[in-house]
């Protein structure tokens, strides 16, 4: 395995002048509460949907209890998105039954997993077809300065970077580790066969991190909201890399190159993974941010798009103690 993995920094340059607190983070799971922004139509059809309120229980564990319940195979579940288990969480799943009887939903898990509504629909929920996820976030024990803090408050609503969170990278950058090691085996000719969910994690994990590369070269140069010279967006973006020549030109293609220079072998296992090349805004900008001072806690209120990651806010307001690595999607 390269060298290369064994100290993976994940603390990305901040945009907004640097934390200038540091709180607990996730101290009890009502400290984290997310709902998920959705309207899915009624109607008749082979899918039940089901909105459920869970404290506790990860996504996939709830997937399968609704599919042993419903005598379904896992992949008749759907779900917008993955909610983290510390967290009280609202969010939308899809059964498909076929011709199958309907079940109790009642019967679903423990008093931690509450079944809000269920009706019929005709489709399968698939990942980041919601509209987004609302968060209410509860910060204790704040420490520092306070007064630099409402500093940095104040321009959250204007936007963030959009960095992929460290949950994405797993537990101590395992997700990189995994990235290192197929790429390693690749070359060795060895044909181990990897999991599908296990390599998804890992190409994923690589395209976020390609894609924080470029950002944080921008966010150290001031020009992360700034449409630079041959951007092929119409807002400030990055690469989410794979097959294709990269769309940016100029000023910007020389910037990004250069950022993943370092990282060109990880670029070409992508493109061999089959992947397509993507763009990825690199400002991240809260719909409806609120902050409230109680005591010694801060409380925030705040709306981010699917595919975003709520820490990504929190780490320019905070340090954050006891931060556990679950994706916030």
């Amino acid at each position: 395995m390269s060298e290369q993995n064994r100290d993976w920094n994940l603390d990305w340059p901040r945009a907004l002048g640097g934390a200038r607190i540091r709180a607990d983070f996730r101290t009890e799971p009502e400290d984290f509460v997310v709902d998920e922004l959705a309207l899915p139509p009624r109607g008749e059809g082979e899918h039940v949907y089901l909105q459920i309120r869970k404290r506790g229980a990860n996504t996939g564990f709830v997937a399968q209890q609704l599919a042993q319940l419903a005598g379904v195979k896992s992949n008749d579940v759907g779900f917008f998105g993955l909610k983290d288990r510390h967290a009280v969480t609202t969010q939308w799943f899809s059964v498909w039954l076929a011709q199958k009887p309907e079940p109790d939903w009642k019967r679903l898990g423990s008093g931690e997993v509450q079944v809000l509504q269920h009706f019929r629909g005709q489709r399968k929920f698939r990942r980041g077809e919601h509209l987004g996820n609302r968060f209410q976030i509860r910060l204790r024990n704040v420490q520092g300065d306070r007064t630099g803090a409402e500093a940095v408050l104040q321009r959250i609503g204007d936007g963030v970077p959009n960095y992929f969170g460290e949950q994405r990278f797993g537990h101590n950058g395992g997700n990189l580790d995994l990235v290192e090691t197929m790429m390693d085996e690749q070359v060795a000719g060895k044909r181990r066969r990897t999991p599908r969910q296990q390599k998804a994690f890992a190409m994923s994990a690589a395209r976020s991190w390609l894609f924080n590369q470029v950002l944080a070269r921008r966010v150290e140069q001031g020009n992360w909201q700034t449409v630079m010279e041959g951007e092929p967006e119409s807002g400030a973006s990055g690469p989410l890399w794979g097959r294709g020549r990269n769309l940016s030109v100029g000023a910007q293609l020389e910037l990004e190159d250069m950022a993943m220079e370092p990282w060109k072998n990880w670029c070409d296992w992508l493109e061999h993974c089959g992947l397509g090349q993507e763009r990825r805004p690199l400002l991240l900008q809260p719909q409806g941010f609120q902050y409230q001072w109680q005591g010694d806690d801060l409380t925030l209120a705040f709306a981010l798009p699917p595919g975003t990651f709520a820490t990504a806010l929190l780490r320019e307001v905070s340090e954050l103690a006891n931060q556990t690595d679950r994706a916030i999607k």
